[in-house]
């Protein structure tokens, strides 16, 4: 093992591939993405959950706070949007997972199609929540 170590050390090569040399792809890129609304989701139902126990006051006294601001539709319907993509992107990027845990949908061009239609979805159905 150390004349491996020793190898490795003299040629100046990375341990592991780094970041670096792989081209960023749509599947990439949304996988990093999904993993991170993924904790972003956990975090904020555990913020949620703790903020209610820990607060002063009923959700219906916050939520007369935030009409008592006036603030506009446009700014609402963006902030529903922004509070809801997280939850409907990872719901269709997680049920993309699990036909590919079938086996289906597995070939370079069906998962570049799939993203394509994630996101599509996700945006769609953001937007009809958002508007509710």
């Amino acid at each position: 093992m150390e004349r491996f170590w020793n190898k490795n050390t003299s040629s100046n090569r990375p341990v592991s591939p780094h970041i670096s040399i792989y081209r960023w792809s749509l599947p990439m890129a949304m996988s990093i993405c999904h993993r991170g609304t993924g904790m972003a989701l956990s975090g904020g139902v555990s913020l949620f959950g703790l903020s209610a126990l820990l607060l002063p006051g009923s959700f219906e006294s916050y939520l007369m706070f935030v009409k008592s601001l006036s603030l506009g539709p446009a700014l609402i319907h963006t902030a529903k949007f922004a509070l809801v993509f997280p939850l409907m992107y990872h719901s269709w990027n997680g049920i993309r997972h699990l036909v590919w845990d079938l086996g289906k949908g597995l070939a370079i061009p069906q998962v570049q199609q799939s993203g394509v239609a994630v996101l599509v979805l996700s945006t769609l159905s953001s937007i009809g929540l958002a508007a509710m």
